[in-house]
């Protein structure tokens, strides 16, 4: 852009004064080549004709380059205050707040930007906060233990399905529970590591759960957001205390939820605090330093192929199950648990679950969800609820896919072409697919 070029779109704006897309080319591109008060003006502008947060993000971006560092922060905490996932937000108010020395407040925002994406780096901040997080308050153990300790009060008879999945578990985890001393006369630990995959909404988590019920076991549920931490050597110490909360609470299931974000393979990853993090979590599940005598670790994850190899090694994800989609029976036995206690009438529950082929429990939800909305507005006029009936649930189906079918479009070319020693082998059986 050179002013010829600006100056063109200043005499189209003349012509067409409330072109937003126009007048966000000129703002945009002046902010570009830091002409702040032109730009400052040009967001004024789209701001009295439309009240869009781009808008305000802009402004906000000019006020941090003239240095007006709370005018900065003001606007953009009326853009978060709405609800934005825009990493770039976040990321400015944070760079906004420590101008200012709100050195907590900064934290907080660029730990909100990692929770949209735990990959984000920002060089900027990194180095700021990293250096400045010396003496963060930690939670003690007890804060820890009752945040993360849980006793299920369910198990495999509460899990309608899975049969196959159940069946791995059994032979990895519960037996060995349950008759340690044969495992240990041929010399096996009592332990060790299962991996779920599948697509989400599946029941990943419930079937984690159900394991710790069905041998009596404490539950520890993580994912990767309570592991992460802002400063170089914390997150690494996190990982380090669930797992001692495990060892120290015998027998116990430790459920790490999408490990893939953790296990990604070690090459793709750019920071060497990831990379030290995955080294971490391999020292734990192998027990170099402690014994996982007693620990019982699940991971869950969408993308096995993103893993790191290193994490199938034997003693770690050494043995790895599919869970796939409820099956018709299973759909069936969700859907009337589902359906308990709201208005209905006659329901054909068989038909639905039919028709319901490669639907996940998440999408049984929402298909009964939009089905109540549908009923909502015809019970307004006289304020009575409606019964659902068949027909309204087959309605719901025609208006929402199966969020599984994605995940299996992609998870057909692993298993077609890079399924190495029949990993994904379970995939091609559910699809009906012989390689």
């Amino acid at each position: 852009m050179n002013d010829n070029t600006i100056d063109s779109l200043r005499e189209a704006l003349k012509h067409s004064p409330d072109n937003t897309p126009l007048r966000f080319l000129l703002a945009d591109t002046l902010l570009t080549l830091n002409r702040l008060d032109e730009a400052e003006i040009e967001y004024a502008a789209i701001l009295k004709i439309s009240n869009e947060d781009k808008a305000k993000v802009g402004l906000a971006n000019v006020f941090y380059r003239k240095g007006s560092y709370s005018a900065c922060n003001v606007v953009l905490e009326e853009v978060i205050e709405k609800g934005t996932s825009d990493i770039t937000v976040f990321t400015l108010y944070a760079k906004g707040l420590l101008k200012e020395n709100s050195v907590a407040k900064a934290i907080e925002a660029y730990k909100k930007a990692l929770a949209i994406d735990p990959k984000y780096f920002d060089e900027e901040l990194d180095n700021q906060l990293r250096q400045r997080g010396s003496n963060e308050i930690t939670e003690t153990e007890e804060e820890i233990d009752n945040r993360f300790l849980q006793k299920p009060k369910i198990n495999f008879s509460d899990v309608g399905g899975m049969e196959l999945v159940k069946k791995e578990i059994e032979l990895k985890i519960i037996k060995p529970l349950l008759h340690p001393e044969l495992y240990k006369a041929y010399g096996k630990k009592v332990g060790g590591g299962i991996l779920l995959y599948g697509p989400p909404g599946c029941g990943k988590t419930f079937i984690a759960k159900a394991t710790a019920g069905q041998v009596n076991a404490k539950f520890i549920s993580v994912s990767l957001n309570d592991i992460l931490d802002m400063w170089i050597g914390n997150s690494e110490k996190n990982l380090h205390e669930i797992f001692e909360l495990a060892r120290n609470n015998t027998p116990c299931v430790l459920f790490i939820d999408e490990i893939d974000a953790l296990g990604a393979s070690r090459s793709d990853m750019k920071q060497s605090s990831g990379r030290h993090l995955i080294n971490q979590f391999l020292q734990e599940l192998d027990g170099i330093d402690s014994t996982n005598e007693g620990v019982l670790v699940i991971g869950a994850t969408n993308t096995p192929w993103n893993l790191d190899p290193a994490f199938r090694r034997p003693g770690r994800f050494d043995r790895i199950v599919f869970v796939p989609p409820p099956d018709v029976t299973t759909r069936e036995s969700i859907l009337r648990l589902k359906l308990n206690n709201k208005p209905t009438g006659t329901i054909d529950l068989q038909t639905i679950s039919k028709k319901a082929e490669h639907y996940s429990g998440a999408d049984i939800d929402a298909i009964i969800d939009i089905a109540i909305e549908q009923k909502l507005e015809a019970s307004f006029s006289d304020g009575i609820p409606k019964p659902l009936e068949t027909n309204d649930l087959l309605i719901a189906l025609k208006k929402h896919k199966p969020s599984t079918q994605e995940w299996f479009s992609t998870a057909k070319n692993f298993a077609m072409f890079a399924n190495d020693s029949g990993l994904y082998d379970d995939i091609l059986t559910y699809l009906k697919i012989k390689k």
